[in-house]
């Protein structure tokens, strides 16, 4: 504790140097200076006067985290501990079994084994139950825990003993870690005899790469002629990638994204580099109120530039840009250095973090301070809150049955029933769930427990309660009984009124144990209404250019 001083005179200099100041102290350097102070000398006093010995670095992570706290949520440390899932969220690599894991009751589960990982090649099936790894029992512990022990060194075994339906006794399996490596492009396929799709769910290292060759496959071995780029649920990445992407369709020079700060020298301007590998084809951009940072960057200069047409939800509003900076003892910092515009000279950043609210959260922009840009045709667009689409869709809600079926897991059970009992299917997207199946699943629920509230049960216990508080309800009660009698849900009756959105749940979840996430994605394709709209206008080619030119009002689809 005595050299604590010593350091803080220490990071007093680096501070004034690095900011070319002179010897004198400026009025903030004092306030840096006292704080610091302030801050060493009381922790010294409760490291010598506490009862009990102190987690020096539990206690220091903890300040750092508090003082993060109020800032952005995006700006945060990042211990030597955190040091490997940060570089999977940056080059979409780790050590490990290559596997989704989830909760269910006391024990972690297999989610979905990869395709081609470590865990699919020794053998690890969906639904399967870690009972230990390596000797140690899984019992009780988080998912974060397990994770933390699944992955490790490329090269390394381990032993995962599980229990699997349908088998008497536990069965014990060896994995060898390997360098799992989880694509950006999902997936891509021809939708028609036209249109191809590319699934990009991430912006890592190579997602230029991974997304050049899925496109030029579609268009010389399959005959593209127009394309569906689908950056739902897609968070973002390195922004790299995302101008990288985005040169594939627009001309050499044009600015994608500018990015402005406190500092000089983070007020840049990003433009494509290279030539284009095509500026003609028709483009549809998919997104979701889940695309965010890359992907707004991608969806935002496709639209400013009049170059796709944007089709979904309003996207995330995630227009902060962050550096890694290192510190000691392998730790590092990503902090939030600039804001980020688009061609127009939009900025999509939705929160305003620097002036938050009495509770301490960020605020949205209002509408006061949203200001109008131009795309190139002159179309209207806006800052203040992610892509507005030029096609506004509304995503379905799902039912309270299927979302009690979901979060039961009974639907992932069935199909790792299903799977046991059959061999094969047909393709993916030729996969349907029939009648005979849908029966089989509703006898498998008989004795299953996945009750619910509706909305409407809901509303009504809360009006009832309401009434009671102010003494009406006793005038009431008849119309509320009757109102309940007629509002209580029937299992049986919903699981036929909601029986198309349930087989479509169903067929997603068995296609993914004989196709993996590529399966997946050819369901939805099959099912998808915003892809049946994008096929749409990219098969009207005068809708296509007078969505693009501005000549018409955007179109909302429900």
């Amino acid at each position: 504790m005595k050299n604590l001083h010593i350091l803080i005179a220490a990071f007093l200099m680096m501070l004034m140097s690095g900011s070319g100041l002179n010897a004198q102290i400026t009025s903030s350097t004092f306030e840096i200076s006292k704080n610091l102070d302030v801050f060493a000398t009381m922790y010294k006093e409760l490291n010598n006067n506490y009862v009990d010995e102190l987690n020096h670095g539990e206690l220091i992570k903890t300040g750092i985290d508090a003082i993060l706290e109020k800032l952005d949520p995006y700006t945060v440390f990042i211990s030597e501990a955190e040091i490997e899932d940060f570089n999977f969220m940056t080059t979409g690599q780790y050590g490990g079994i290559g596997a989704l894991i989830h909760q269910q009751g006391d024990y972690i589960v297999i989610s979905e084994p990869y395709e081609n990982s470590p865990s699919m090649k020794a053998g690890l099936m969906h639904g399967d139950k870690i009972l230990k790894v390596n000797d140690r029992d899984t019992r009780g512990k988080s998912v974060s825990d397990v994770s933390s022990v699944l992955k490790g060194q490329p090269g390394t075994r381990l032993k995962i003993l599980v229990e699997r339906s349908g088998e008497k006794a536990p069965i014990e399996i060896e994995v060898l870690r390997e360098n799992v490596a989880i694509p950006n492009v999902t997936h891509y396929m021809m939708v028609d005899g036209n249109t191809g799709y590319i699934k990009l769910s991430g912006f890592t290292q190579n997602s230029g790469r991974e997304f050049r060759d899925a496109f030029l496959k579609l268009r010389e071995n399959q005959g593209m002629k127009s394309l569906i780029i689908d950056l739902r649920d897609n968070g973002g990445g390195l922004m790299n990638e995302a101008v990288n992407i985005s040169n594939f369709f627009i001309r050499k020079g044009e600015v994608i994204v500018s990015t402005k700060g406190k500092t000089p020298d983070r007020n840049k301007a990003y433009k494509t580099f290279v030539q284009p590998i095509d500026t003609d084809i028709p483009i549809v951009v998919l997104v979701n109120r889940y695309s965010a940072s890359a992907s707004e960057i991608v969806a935002g200069a496709m639209q400013d530039l009049d170059r796709a047409v944007v089709i979904g939800e309003r996207t995330f509003g995630k227009g902060l840009v962050q550096n890694i900076i290192p510190l000691s003892y392998n730790t590092q910092m990503k902090v939030t250095v600039a804001k980020y515009y688009i061609p127009s000279g939009r900025c999509i950043q939705a929160i305003d973090y620097g002036h938050r609210d009495s509770t301490g959260n960020g605020g949205k922009i209002p509408d006061s301070l949203i200001n109008t840009f131009k795309t190139r045709t002159g179309r209207l667009v806006y800052d203040g809150g992610g892509i507005t689409p030029d096609v506004v869709t509304e995503q379905p809600m799902l039912s309270n049955i299927a979302i009690s079926l979901l979060s039961r897991y009974l639907v992932f059970d069935y199909a790792n029933k299903f799977r046991r009992e059959h061999a094969s299917i047909p393709p993916a997207g030729e996969f349907q769930v029939t009648a005979g199946i849908y029966a089989d699943f509703v006898e498998w629920l008989q004795d299953k427990d996945y009750d619910y509230v509706t909305r409407s049960e809901k509303m009504l216990d809360d009006l009832k309660k309401t009434a009671e508080t102010e003494k009406y309800f006793s005038e009431l009660k008849a119309e509320f009984e009757m109102l309940e009698s007629k509002m209580k849900h029937n299992k049986q009756a919903d699981l036929e009124k909601f029986g198309d959105e349930i087989k479509s749940l169903l067929r997603n979840e068995i296609v993914s144990r004989y196709y993996a996430q590529k399966g997946r994605v050819e369901v939805s394709v099959t099912e998808d209404p915003e892809i049946r709209e994008a096929v749409k206008i990219l098969s009207d080619q005068q809708k296509y250019k007078t969505i693009l030119s501005g000549t018409t009002a955007k179109d909302t689809k429900s």
